[in-house]
């Protein structure tokens, strides 16, 4: 098997139908797809993720995970239970979760609301356990994956052999840094997010103009051992030609490493 697969992150084109979006793919010669919650397969429908699955496979590609926006912490008490988004990660044969650790990053979070994370991250995890599925926290500003001591602090206090995490480096953040943190997760790592937002998230690049980072980081990923998805999310000006060019760019650094 492949030590990595391409993939696409389906938010990336929210505009776009569920066809298109897997047309996409295809067209751009990706192996893999992360189906989002908050257009493409809302949670709870869960015929509509039958049909997505159908849809993905029938095309020769397969879903590596189900991007949710639950918040730990606050989620069932907003009205937005787990167990729709378990239902419908399941019903699309997604083998993680994504969920967002919170809203509130690290340096500003109370003792009690971090310990309602932390509860509801064991409680998800053991739940999607038990259906054969992982939850994997975003590496995201604005919660409590922000920082390296605070990651460090969730992968010593959530115990679930369930919970895992996903990985993209922070904007703006010296290569090294960004280095270090993925060397922290590498353990628990489900896959990465992949772009080239530089100097900040309003910088959309090339993915090709960040090859020097970004092959640092691929190295990294190889001394995990096991096959990992490499998902593009988001690219400069929303466009879809620069989408088949930073796809291309990524199936050639992949293809290097082989």
């Amino acid at each position: 098997m492949p030590l990595f697969k391409s993939g696409l992150v389906s938010v990336t084109f929210r505009s776009l139908s569920v066809p298109d979006i897997i047309d996409l793919a295809v067209e751009a010669r990706l192996d893999v797809l992360e189906w989002g919650g908050d257009i493409h397969v809302p949670a709870g429908d869960i015929a509509h993720a039958r049909d997505v699955r159908r849809w993905t496979e029938d095309a020769g590609l397969y879903c590596v995970a189900y991007g949710s926006y639950y918040r730990l912490g606050q989620g069932e008490a907003a009205g937005s239970a787990f167990e729709p988004v378990l239902e419908t990660a399941v019903a699309l044969g997604a083998p993680t979760i994504r969920v967002w650790a919170g809203t509130k990053g690290s340096d500003e979070i109370t003792a009690p609301e971090r310990k309602a994370i932390i509860d509801d991250a064991q409680r998800c995890a053991d739940l999607a356990w038990a259906r054969g599925v992982t939850v994997s926290l975003e590496y995201h500003g604005g919660t409590l994956t922000d920082q390296r001591e605070s990651v460090r602090s969730l992968m010593q206090e959530v115990s679930a052999p369930g919970l895992e995490f996903l990985w993209q480096p922070t904007n703006g953040a010296p290569e090294q840094e960004c280095i270090e943190r993925l060397v922290e997760v590498l353990p628990r790592l489900r896959h990465v997010h992949v772009f080239h937002w530089w100097p900040s998230a309003a910088d959309r690049r090339p993915l090709a103009e960040g090859e020097a980072c970004w092959k640092q980081y691929l190295e990294v990923l190889q001394k995990k051992g096991t096959s990992l998805p490499c998902l593009l999310e988001f690219v400069r000006d929303d466009s879809l030609e620069q989408f088949l060019q930073d796809a291309a760019t990524l199936r050639r650094w992949l293809a290097e490493l082989e």
